[in-house]
């Protein structure tokens, strides 16, 4: 079927990060002053007024993104069960990156010689592309270079970031681009935060790995090695699983195993802060897809990972 291009008009939400859309002949699209609908996507105001992407798909499913920090923030399944989280404490005024969902850390996961995680998450990424495919919602977003970015990495690169909605799945693909003269190295996570109840929380698929402890000190790591079947969080977690293998089991405690999946993500971080954010730990927890270690790009060469989290 022909694809074709159809601008995008929203009173109220007309910014450059809104570009065209590509998208199925035939399919109904209408604007008005709050949304754009178009194949099961729709671009809307969140919280604070952000531009807001919502994702739905035939089968009943719903996904929520926002452009500012490129964050998926929700992901329901048909029963209407959000299978993610944002903390109480998220803020959604651009001041600081949103607190839960699913967080990019780029060009640096964790602390360094920039800001803590990078800047992908502190910046208005583009929507660039958005399609459905047998009733399924798919849109791709982008961030590029910029004064804020350069001032803490001076390279040029694009980032490309797919989202899939499915009935009982939600997938991702990140594919980052050196677009520079001279090479660059990065390290890079997606931070996602799971509802859960942390009493009941396990994950499956890591024993055997190699472990990098951050308790009790995150600025000198444990060496070790994971020797259960099953991880629980009875206080404190922060650790790094390198290697790790391709699917792991995340049973959230609230009923749901959620698969998680990946393609090219070669480490995986667990964490719960515990008492440091009395709040809201017992309601979440983190299962993260990471590339700890550097990867080099030279120009033109691209690195692609992808993410698949489903239920049965």
């Amino acid at each position: 079927m022909a694809m074709v291009s159809m601008p995008f008009s929203v009173p109220g939400l007309n910014s450059p990060n809104l570009r065209p859309t590509k998208r199925y002949s035939g399919m109904a699209f209408a604007t008005s002053n709050k949304e754009a609908v178009s194949l099961g996507v729709k671009i809307t105001q969140g919280e604070g007024n952000l531009p807001k992407l919502v994702l739905t798909s035939d089968g009943g499913s719903e996904a929520e993104v926002y452009l500012f920090g490129g964050c998926i923030t929700s992901w329901k399944v048909p029963s209407g069960r959000d299978l993610l989280f944002v903390r109480p404490d998220a803020v959604f005024d651009k001041k600081k990156p949103i607190s839960g969902g699913i967080p990019h850390c780029f060009p640096q996961f964790g602390p360094g010689t920039m800001q803590q995680h990078g800047f992908a998450r502190n910046m208005d990424w583009s929507l660039v592309e958005s399609e459905n495919v047998e009733g399924n919602p798919i849109v791709t977003l982008e961030l590029k270079d910029g004064p804020y970015s350069r001032a803490m990495w001076d390279f040029s690169f694009q980032a490309r970031y797919k989202v899939i909605l499915n009935t009982k799945s939600i997938s991702t693909e990140l594919i980052v681009t050196n677009t520079d003269n001279k090479p660059f190295s990065f390290s890079t996570a997606l931070h996602t935060y799971f509802r859960a109840s942390i009493t009941g929380v396990s994950v499956r698929g890591l024993k055997g790995c190699k472990t990098l402890n951050k308790d009790p000190d995150p600025k000198n790591p444990i060496e070790g090695r994971e020797e259960r079947d099953a991880i629980t969080f009875p206080g404190f977690v922060d650790c790094i699983y390198l290697n790790a293998p391709e699917e792991l089991h995340l049973d959230n405690g609230l009923g749901d195993v959620i698969s998680i999946r990946n393609t090219n993500w070669s480490d995986t971080v667990l964490w719960n802060p515990h008492l440091q954010m009395e709040a809201c730990y017992k309601d979440f927890v983190c299962v993260e897809n990471a590339k700890i270690g550097t990867v080099q790009l030279e120009p033109e060469q691209a690195w692609i990972a992808k993410q698949h989290l489903s239920i049965g």
